[in-house]
């Protein structure tokens, strides 16, 4: 990776690179949402696997969702109470959403605002960016500096050292897609399913 301040990875990211940033989780690849190729090629990434959309608010992330307003409201009543957090929600794309984040046909896009200060200062920054973990496809999430600088040595990153030393806690985000009425669990992560639902009124 090529270090670089903090304010010279949001020069980056805007300019249309791929960046890396630590996050509560894992550490992410990052690019805007126009440049999302940019993460399955470095990556070596099928296309049918959708990047997420990391911002610092549900209010940045809102414009990239669609669906009734009752709907929205549940998952806004969600997110107030698990967002920032490791939670994906897998929520209707709406228009401003970019073919090359969506998995091949999809009409959905997972969303999320992570629960790590220095992870939303710099998405407040560039706005929302399509994420993924930082790993060669089919391979486990890079935990450290040096597997990241070896992989993608292209890429825009902040610091140095052992970032799960300092953040992010190796952990994958738990994953719910909305089902019209309620949520359904993709992936189990720190959130529980009884945390979303309680969350989101279910209960």
């Amino acid at each position: 990776m090529v270090r670089v301040s903090q304010a010279a990875l949001v020069e980056g990211a805007i300019a249309g690179k791929a960046i890396s940033f630590p996050t509560d989780t894992v550490p992410a690849l990052a690019a805007l949402p126009e440049r999302a190729a940019l993460l399955f090629d470095l990556k070596q990434r099928p296309s049918n696997k959708p990047t997420i959309l990391m911002g610092a608010s549900w209010e940045s992330l809102r414009p990239y969702v669609t669906g009734e307003s009752d709907e929205v409201a549940r998952w806004e009543q969600t997110v107030r109470k698990l967002w920032p957090g490791a939670l994906t929600l897998v929520l209707p794309a709406s228009d401003l959403v970019p073919p090359a984040m969506r998995a091949s046909e999809a009409k959905t896009i997972g969303v999320r605002v992570p629960d790590l200060a220095l992870a939303r200062q710099i998405l407040a920054a560039t706005g929302p960016l399509a994420t993924t973990s930082a790993n060669r496809s089919g391979e486990a999430p890079l935990t450290t500096m040096a597997a990241i600088d070896a992989a993608f040595p292209e890429v825009l990153a902040l610091g140095d050292g052992d970032i799960t030393r300092i953040w992010g806690n190796n952990l994958p985000s738990t994953v719910a897609r909305w089902q019209g009425k309620d949520w359904e669990i993709l992936r189990r992560g720190s959130i529980t399913e009884e945390a979303l639902l309680a969350a989101s009124g279910a209960f």
